[in-house]
């Protein structure tokens, strides 16, 4: 296996991740959307299985070349809500700031894939970053920085520590989110020195971790993790429902588990975005809620993360896991309905 990151179809052909008869309509993908495949994340791929749930996240694949009219370059309004470059002001107490728009692995149903990758859009400039921190500073509203990209700890550890203390004098922020993929999909790149470059005085950091199968937490990665919580530096877990990859109980719940088991808790399952070439990932939102619904009582409490819709056009987030409760009714996990309020004995 490649002991470099592979950044084109030729080289996932030469590692053996794809065929090489697949490579015309592949060259196509990649000219559309960026490629990247870490030496860890490429290790774990089974290349004999087709169905392979990691590479199905990251080996291109001919139906990404499928538009579908309700899919878009910017599925959830990043751009509606962007009152400067790099930011993004959607919700009254917190904000997305986006160093860069690089990651050390590129998904395949990415809702920023337009955005991001060697032909995506730029990092910020100095003056770009000035007028960010500028935005956060005159708004005492914004209670928490969620810092995005692209991936942010692919930076160095000096970018990050800089951002930081540029955070850390806006006395109203209070706190810090990192989204990453870096402790999965790279973890050697988490030093002592980027955990250091995380925290700052008088903030609170967290580190929310995208990771979609249980294979993702390696050994390696859950050191990489336990860098991270051993530093005070909570982590919380968010997942995209994909299909073919993490579409039924068993394997769901394998991930939480395995997530709860790094001391990583998990936060979001989000439904997949529209973005363009994604609907052979997608689900439908029923089937999320009957996993959800199958999980309910068998898996423990901890394990459980919010299903979650961001409406297309920026709308925002909302949750859209399972109901229980109607009109005078509410159901238990094993499906039997109750009065509630209980009615009183005759």
């Amino acid at each position: 296996m490649s002991s470099k990151t592979l950044r084109t179809v030729g080289e996932l052909a030469e590692a053996g991740l794809v065929a090489p008869e697949r490579l015309p309509a592949l060259e196509r993908v990649a000219a559309q959307y960026a490629v990247a495949i870490t030496p860890g994340l490429a290790e774990l791929i089974d290349a004999a299985d087709p169905a392979d749930p990691i590479a199905r996240q990251f080996v291109p694949a001919e139906a990404e070349l499928d538009l579908l009219p309700q899919e878009s370059g910017d599925p959830i309004g990043d751009f509606t809500h962007s009152p400067v470059e790099g930011m993004v002001h959607r919700y009254p107490d917190r904000c997305l700031l986006k160093l860069n728009h690089a990651c050390a692995v590129y998904c395949r149903f990415c809702f920023r894939r337009e955005m991001v990758g060697p032909d995506g859009l730029r990092p910020l400039s100095p003056a770009q970053l000035d007028a960010a921190m500028a935005y956060v500073a005159a708004r005492p509203d914004i209670w928490e920085v969620i810092v995005t990209g692209g991936d942010p700890l692919i930076l160095s550890p000096r970018r990050l520590r800089e951002a930081m203390e540029r955070l850390s004098a806006i006395p109203h922020v209070k706190i810090v989110r990192f989204h990453t993929r870096v402790p999965a999909v790279a973890p050697e790149m988490v030093t002592d020195e980027l955990v250091a470059a995380l925290k700052a005085p008088g903030k609170t950091s967290y580190v929310a971790l995208h990771a979609n199968h249980a294979r993702e937490l390696t050994p390696a990665a859950r050191a990489a993790c336990a860098k991270i919580v051993d530093a005070g530096i909570p982590m919380l877990g968010q997942t995209v429902l994909l299909r073919g990859v993490n579409d039924d109980p068993e394997t769901l719940t394998a991930l939480m588990r395995a997530m709860v088991e790094t001391r990583i808790k998990p936060y979001y399952l989000h439904h997949a975005d529209l973005a363009p070439g994604t609907g052979h990932l997608r689900t439908s939102i029923a089937d999320g809620q009957a996993i959800l619904r199958a999980m309910r009582g068998a898996v423990s409490g901890l394990c459980q993360p919010t299903y979650i819709l961001d409406i297309p056009g920026g709308a925002g987030k909302v949750p859209v896991g399972p109901d229980y409760l109607d009109e005078g009714t509410v159901e238990d996990p094993a499906g039997r309905v109750h009065s509630y309020p209980p009615k009183a004995d005759a």
